[in-house]
């Protein structure tokens, strides 16, 4: 917990000054041994949110739609490893009222990183970019009951004035499908 404060610190410092929002595109190239000419093979549109932004994304919202907001990273392995679940979940649930997103928190140095894992994933449409560093000491308790941003993955939850907050990893589609269902 201590390197992840200490991290989230070094991210806070590193991060001043940046754009509230922007928009980041990478494009994998690939090289022909006969030029040296980079010809685009693909490209990911990812968009950055500002704080304001981001807590707009899981504001209450009065309507009958489910909102899973997963806060992962992609240097985070117990994030990486409940991808899976997700976008299981959101295939076998795409005709319903849910909306899935998943708010990245590696540092803007490594948004390239974000972009290749969009693309391989297919999830590009439903991941956001927030940089950690440019946050308000008060972002946390204005939006969360008990996550401080000390650990991830973290996934919050709603559906109206429902709220299940889940610190930790999904360690199956099971477990992921069972507090969907609570709020459903």
């Amino acid at each position: 917990m201590k390197k992840i404060i200490a991290a989230l610190t070094v991210l806070a410092l590193v991060s001043c000054n940046k754009k509230e929002e922007t928009n980041i595109q990478t494009e994998e190239t690939q090289t022909v041994e006969t030029t040296e000419k980079q010809e685009p093979k693909s490209s990911t549109l990812l968009k950055e949110m500002s704080q304001e932004q981001i807590s707009e994304v899981f504001a209450p919202k009065k309507n009958d739609t489910l909102y899973v907001t997963n806060f992962f990273a992609t240097w985070c392995r117990p994030c990486m490893d409940e991808m899976p679940h997700f976008q299981e979940k959101m295939t076998e649930l795409k005709n319903e009222k849910v909306k899935f997103t998943f708010i990245n928190l590696d540092e803007p140095q490594n948004w390239t990183k974000v972009a290749d894992f969009a693309e391989k994933s297919g999830l590009g449409n439903n991941i956001i970019l927030f940089n950690f560093g440019n946050l308000s000491q008060d972002f946390f308790s204005k939006n969360f009951e008990t996550w401080r941003g000390d650990a991830i993955p973290f996934t919050l939850i709603t559906k109206g004035e429902k709220r299940e907050e889940i610190m930790g990893s999904f360690p199956s589609k099971e477990a992921l499908t069972e507090k969907i269902n609570s709020l459903k």
